[in-house]
């Protein structure tokens, strides 16, 4: 009996390790495609052109944070995404909202808008797309 709860105890332990290195491994190619995604991109993009933003988080070194795949405010479909991207700089933190829409007809993602809430709650508009339509 001792030998068949021996074998036993491995089995769960091999199925515990790969099961969870299975979830590890998802967990890191989902984050991967998002890093790689075009709205993902433009949002970033948007946020290293604008001074006011990076000042304010001391950037460079502008670190990005794995974004939290159980936060209500990321959101993709075929047409609209919402993300919520962590980031810091050497001086502050805090996260990078983003809305994006895709043009179905030429496949391209297009930002509606980016802005950054810091920590202490201060609000700093990145893109707007109807103010910059104006």
């Amino acid at each position: 009996m001792s030998r068949s709860t021996s074998l036993l105890q491995q089995m769960t332990i091999f199925t515990t390790v790969v099961t969870g290195g299975g979830c590890a491994m998802m967990y890191y190619l989902m984050q991967k495609n998002f890093a790689k995604s075009e709205h993902y991109q433009l949002a970033l993009e948007q946020l290293n052109n604008n001074s006011t933003a990076m000042a304010s988080l001391g950037a460079p070194p502008l670190k990005i944070h794995n974004i939290h795949l159980s936060d209500r405010h990321n959101r993709i479909d075929h047409s609209s995404a919402q993300l919520k991207i962590p980031v810091t700089g050497s001086k502050n933190g805090g996260y990078l909202y983003t809305a994006s829409t895709r043009d179905a007809f030429m496949n391209r993602w297009h930002l509606q808008q980016v802005f950054l809430k810091l920590r202490e709650g201060e609000i700093i508009e990145i893109f707007n797309k109807t103010e910059s339509e104006e």
